[in-house]
């Protein structure tokens, strides 16, 4: 693996991060105040985005998008997760599962997707279903050349402001020796297909601005056209496209450390106590070294496990380790940096107490700490296993 970063991989950093310093910094201090972000607003981010030419990154240039290998991906996403994700998600990144799309489906989602003319949104968690996705209760049953999509999906993000979601939903149920297990099927389905309502989700402490919303289905006419994939394949389908999405959530989390640490060299710099710089006491300067240390750690697992998805390699257990690295390494980050400024860390003044906030989540969505520790342990184990 090759640690120096190619020009091309440098100038993606050096004008991303210009562009969420210059143009999204600002909007911050608005989302956090209203805990929304005027639709027109991230319309004028999506326009320059597009001006720019990265609009859809992470999809092949053979469907228009920008075609980036996985590496040079997360050092965008390292950068975009530096500032508030309800102005990020207008940094258009379309599910990479459009992919999947059939020719006909792409004219009609996925490039309209890629040339920002459409937003999707992915729904896979259920209120019962959430980490045990094979327990989800959506259930689409055939009705001649259609199915009947009945059920609940809540927690799914930006839902509020796509025109598409891709949903997933059991489809039948083989018998196996462990018992019932669903089969699952993947759809496209449009804002305001009857039978389907986008409700306002939960609150959230964390990510102000960036909704979630609870999606109902009853008795939602699909045409078959509407599969993506195949049907009864659908964790076949994420499985192949959705893996490294943790990727993003790995270098997204290391993204915000370190405007954490910035944060906190600053203040230790420039606050005094007992006539001299906090940073010179070593209750302060070893949180910072240890801080450092934390997240190159968390950088380069994350440049590995997309080093190992770009040379075709395995990548299941690196992705589980990043992920579950950075989201831990994130909380205690942002708790230092809180604890360096003190009380004025929890004033909202300061985005201090934002990124602590933020960060809290990170260790549950897209697989909780659980979930990638069952991943890497299960993957350790399995060759001892007689």
């Amino acid at each position: 693996m090759d640690f120096g970063l190619s020009d091309e991989q440098r100038m993606v950093v050096e004008t991303v991060r210009d562009f969420v310093e210059r143009e999204l910094y600002p909007l911050e201090a608005e989302v956090e105040r209203d805990g929304e972000l005027p639709l027109e607003t991230g319309r004028a981010i999506q326009r320059k985005v597009l001006d720019l030419g990265f609009y859809a990154p992470n999809i092949p240039e053979e469907f228009g998008g920008g075609g980036l290998d996985h590496q040079t991906f997360a050092l965008l996403e390292r950068e975009l997760g530096r500032t508030a994700m309800a102005l990020s998600v207008w940094w258009g990144r379309p599910s990479n599962i459009l992919c999947a799309c059939s020719p006909e489906q792409r004219e009609r989602y996925l490039l309209p997707a890629v040339r920002g003319e459409k937003l999707d949104a992915l729904a896979l968690t259920e209120p019962d279903a959430g980490s045990d996705l094979r327990g989800m209760k959506a259930f689409a049953r055939r009705d001649g050349d259609d199915f009947l999509l009945s059920g609940t999906k809540h927690f799914i993000s930006h839902a509020d402001v796509a025109d598409f979601v891709i949903v997933f939903a059991a489809t039948g149920e083989d018998q196996t020796p462990k018992g019932p297990r669903k089969r699952i099927t993947a759809f496209l389905v449009d804002r305001g297909t009857p039978g389907f309502e986008i409700r306002p989700g939960y609150r959230s402490v964390s990510h102000r601005g960036y909704h979630n919303s609870i999606l109902s289905f009853d008795e939602c006419r699909l045409p078959a056209a509407q599969v993506l994939g195949e049907v009864d394949r659908g964790f076949e389908v994420a499985n192949t496209w959705l893996g490294a999405t943790r990727v993003t959530v790995a270098a997204m989390c290391v993204g915000r450390a370190r405007r954490a640490l910035d944060l906190a060299l600053q203040w230790a710099a420039s606050r005094k106590q007992f006539g001299q710089a906090i940073g010179k006491f070593q209750g302060v300067s070893f949180k910072l070294a240890d801080m450092a240390t934390e997240i190159d750690a968390a950088d380069y697992l994350t440049l590995a496990a997309a080093w190992q998805l770009d040379q075709g390699l395995d990548a299941n257990r690196a992705i589980a380790q990043a992920k579950l690295y950075a989201s831990e390494m994130l909380a205690r980050v942002t708790d230092e940096t809180l604890q360096i400024y003190g009380g004025m860390g929890l004033m909202d003044e300061l985005p201090v107490e934002r990124l602590w906030r933020d960060a809290r989540v990170e260790r549950i969505w897209d697989g909780t700490s659980e979930i990638q520790r069952h991943i890497i342990s299960r993957d350790l184990l399995r060759p001892l296993e007689s």
